[in-house]
Parts: C-alpha cells; sequence; structure tokens
C-alpha cells in the first residue's frame, strides 16, 4: 500500500553568505527586497511585498492602485531559525481564505553560511489542481528562482 502523499511538498534549499539572523530578516522583513514584481495577484501590478513579523501577521502585496492583495498569514514567527506561512491562494492564482498550504522555511547555520530550506506542503488541500500547482511551485518560476533571487540579495 503506497501512503506517500500525493501531490509531494515541494522542496528547494539554497546556501546563504549570511548568518542566520541576517538571512531571516532578509527573507521575512526585507521580503520586498527581493520579491519580484511579475510575482502577484490581484488586479494591479504589485507595488510592495510584506510579511508581517509576528504570529497572526499577513502575508500579502500591497498594489500600485492602493489595494490590498491577501497571500496568507504567519502562522510561526521563530527568528533566526524558521517562519511558517500559511499560503492561501489557489491554482487559479485567486486568494481563497478557507485554503490552506503552508511555506515553511528554515534558516540553519552553516559554517560561515547559512542553510535556508523551503517546503511548501498540504498541495493536496487544493484538490484535483494539487499536481497542476505543485508542478508551477517547482519549475524554474517557482520557488527554486525564488530562492535564488531572495540569497542574491542576503549575500549582499
Amino acid at each position: 500500500m503506497n501512503l506517500a502523499i500525493k501531490p509531494a511538498p515541494v522542496r528547494k534549499s539554497v546556501s546563504v553568505a549570511a548568518s542566520p539572523e541576517t538571512a531571516f530578516r532578509v527573507f521575512t522583513t526585507g521580503f520586498d527586497s527581493w520579491w519580484p514584481r511579475s510575482h502577484s495577484i490581484g488586479d494591479s501590478p504589485l507595488k510592495t511585498a510584506v510579511i508581517e513579523p509576528a504570529i497572526g501577521g499577513r502575508w500579502y502585496g500591497l498594489l500600485e492602485n492602493g489595494t490590498e492583495a491577501p497571500w496568507g498569514d504567519v502562522l510561526a514567527w521563530e527568528p533566526p531559525r524558521r517562519v511558517l506561512l500559511a499560503w492561501r491562494i489557489g491554482a487559479d492564482w485567486v486568494y481563497d481564505p478557507r485554503l490552506l498550504t503552508e511555506v515553511e522555511v528554515t534558516f540553519t547555520p552553516d559554517g560561515a553560511a547559512t542553510r535556508v530550506e523551503l517546503e511548501h506542503r498540504l498541495l493536496e488541500n487544493m484538490g484535483a489542481v494539487g499536481e497542476g500547482a505543485r508542478a508551477m511551485f517547482d519549475s524554474d518560476g517557482g520557488w527554486g528562482g525564488l530562492l535564488a533571487m531572495f540569497a542574491a540579495q542576503a549575500s549582499k
């Protein structure tokens, strides 16, 4: 009997030439410094990307037209080692407050660097479109590419 979760979580990792404290800060409160403007939802271009620094904080885009496009919320805030975000955007790129998938990011010292590991899980909560969403998150334009942008910014 196969008990593997389908779809499987997306797992990506990167080494950052920075301390865990710096890497955590750039990923979270410095989120806007590295998140690409092309990765947003809503009816207007992305102006600012925000992760509010506390459990229960919001994760959202502030759009050029002044509206907010919610993405999810902060489920765990443990600087400088871990942040857990609720991703509530469906495979149709529309916010759904009833949807829960999780993006967990951990920051582990690795010599003079930090190992940053990201897992996007609970994709089965997306139902039949979960496998397609997983393929998008696992693509070059998904979490791997996003972590590379983050690492470049955090290593400055």
